[in-house]
């Protein structure tokens, strides 16, 4: 079964393929995505990365989790399942 990973601290310049890459060698990943601001479009620094099956997954968070990458200390990790935030702006319309 996939694994998703949360992968943080990352460099700001790795990008979508450099970071599927540093997961290849721990099995075969489905996806990886580093996450980007939609104001600056530039990376937040950090990503999930999805792992074919638990294994890797475990493999990659042994090997990978507070390791040095392009100047920074990685933190690898299972991804939690997002949480429910209130949404909108706080209520009032306009009249």
């Amino acid at each position: 079964m996939a694994k998703k990973l949360y992968v943080g601290n990352l460099n700001y310049k790795v990008t979508n393929s450099s970071l599927e890459g540093l997961f290849t060698e721990f099995g075969t990943v489905r996806s990886a995505q580093v996450v980007m601001d939609r104001e600056t479009g530039g990376s937040k620094g950090f990503g999930f990365v999805e792992m074919a099956d638990d294994q890797a997954a475990q493999a990659a968070i042994q090997a990978l989790h507070d390791r040095d990458v392009d100047g920074r200390r990685l933190v690898v990790n299972e991804a939690r399942p997002r949480e429910e935030r209130p949404g909108g702006f706080g209520g009032g319309g306009r009249r």
